[in-house]
């Protein structure tokens, strides 16, 4: 494996000032503004997450580039707007870790909660009060819902083992059985409850509730794609078949190999 050369950072921040170069640039990366490129950080952090989660070594340096982009991105508009560097975000996070394992820079012993009280000093800094400040907004719901239930049980807001989340989960249900066919408000309130509580659940059991998802999309997406797989052999598709039909090819695609 190639390694690049210790300039290669120097080298991107300079292609990026001269892409948002007013006059020589390139006109979409001109235009883009902070709020118009957030939401490719959120799309570039999966595309990460996925490339690893398939072990694709090849095209995790890639996907680890685009997530870079987008920093040096942020970066350099802030910089043209005097508001900070990428010397400045890149100083900020070295400055955050060293604070954060004094265990490792200073003479402080290991703890399991030293960096969970050092995040909670630093959110009282930035004058982010009660337990669950910081959990930001934008996160996807489930991954929000997990990480609001881990900081509500830190402060003992919790049940006491996951038979007792199983219990409240089938509660959950029976109410959103009570509003089916009525206000679709209670039902989507409803709803929302189940999944809330499945995020515990999960956070209960160790697990992260969008990875669990993630592989159980995966799983269904190939048994799905070999019912199509069967179907097109004989020269037929899905939406030729009837409902007792296509939950027969189900049965005999969860049977094949791999697809536990």
């Amino acid at each position: 494996m190639t390694q690049s050369s210790p300039r290669q950072i120097d080298r991107l921040l300079d292609v990026m000032k001269r892409l948002r170069d007013p006059e020589s640039g390139c006109p979409w990366d001109v235009e883009q503004t902070p709020a118009t490129i957030a939401p490719f950080a959120i799309e570039e952090a999966y595309e990460v997450m996925d490339a690893i989660a398939r072990d694709d070594r090849d095209s995790i340096p890639d996907e680890l580039g685009d997530l870079l982009l987008q920093v040096v991105f942020q970066a350099q508009m802030a910089s043209e707007a005097g508001h900070f560097d990428f010397e400045t975000v890149a100083g900020t996070i070295a400055d955050k870790l060293v604070r954060r394992h004094p265990h490792v820079f200073g003479d402080a012993a290991m703890n399991d909660d030293t960096w969970e009280r050092e995040k909670e000093a630093e959110r009282q800094r930035r004058a982010e009060y009660g337990t669950l400040a910081g959990v930001a907004l934008p996160l996807p719901a489930l991954m929000r819902a997990a990480k609001l239930t881990r900081r509500a049980a830190r402060v003992g807001f919790d049940w006491d083992d996951a038979t007792g989340i199983l219990d409240k989960v089938h509660e959950e249900i029976d109410e959103l059985k009570a509003e089916i066919g009525g206000d679709r408000d209670r039902i989507e309130d409803e709803l929302g409850d189940i999944l809330f509580t499945v995020a515990s659940l999960a956070r209960k059991l160790d697990i992260d509730p969008e990875a669990a998802l993630r592989r159980s999309n995966d799983k269904f997406t190939r048994r799905f794609e070999a019912m199509e797989a069967m179907l097109a052999e004989k020269g037929q598709t899905m939406a030729e078949q009837d409902l007792p039909t296509m939950e027969a090819l189900w049965q005999a695609a969860k049977k094949l190999p791999g697809m536990k």
